[in-house]
Formats: structure tokens, sequence, C-alpha cells
């Protein structure tokens, strides 16, 4: 199996009178998924060499300082992508159960364009929209 890069990958363009979430559609979306999780792996272990490689101890404590805030800075980015591994690996498996591209609140299709622009998403445009404007009228 050849994984593309995901911006590599062609967006999907239906049929006239395709069926949502058919196996055709399926497979996209695992493409896409597992070029993004082949990404930030690769990214991930580059970082942990880099650190292993970059690991100097500094007698300027300026230095040190620098040094050890892109470390935590990198590590940052690192649990970023870390989570987001999680998050594609559950993607995958509800493209295994046939769950995958339906809004975990109200069930309606998501929409092939969100999900090429965004292939973890889990909630339809409105059932976000709403989420969003609940999260901004409690922050205030």
């Amino acid at each position: 199996m050849s994984v593309q890069s995901p911006k590599s990958i062609t967006p999907y363009k239906p049929k006239k009178g395709e069926a949502y979430m058919n196996p055709k559609q399926l497979e996209h979306f695992r493409n896409i998924l597992n070029s993004i999780k082949l990404g930030l792996g690769e990214d991930i272990d580059r970082t942990v060499h880099s650190m292993q490689d970059d690991a100097t101890v500094f007698a300027d404590p300026n230095d040190r300082a620098s040094q050890e805030s892109d470390m935590a800075l990198e590590l940052r980015s690192r649990d970023r992508e870390s989570k987001l591994i999680k998050k594609i690996n559950e993607m995958l498996t509800k493209i295994n159960n046939g769950e995958y591209g339906f809004c975990e609140k109200c069930g309606i299709e998501i929409g092939l364009n969100r999900l090429e622009a965004r292939p973890t998403a889990t909630l339809c445009i409105d059932c976000k929209t709403l989420d969003e404007i609940r999260e901004r009228q409690v922050a205030k």
C-alpha cells in the first residue's frame, strides 16, 4: 500500500446518485487518514532523534533556558500530534464499523466537503456551530 501526502490526494467527486459513504468514499477517507497518521509518526520520530542529538549541556544559563523552552514547545506540539493520532485511530475504527461520516449528536451526514477539510470531524456543521456558540456563552 503506498501512502500519499494528504495534500496530494485529489478530493473525492461523487457521481450523481452515488450513495453516501459507499466503499469508494470510505477507502478515500481511509487513505487520507492513514497518510496524515504516517506523516505525524515520522514527525514524532524525527523530534525524538533530534532531541537526543541536541541534548547539550550549556554552561550559560540563558542558553540552557532557551534550549529548555524550545524543547518544551516541541513536546507540546508532539503531544497535540499524539492526540491527533488517537483521534485518527478512532476515525479508522468508525470507518471499519460503518459509522464514519455521520454526526455523533444528530446522526445526519457530516458531508464530503466538511470531511475533506477536516477528516476527523465528528459533528455536522450545524451541531458544531451550536457547540461553538455555547462555548462562547459559557466563556463570558
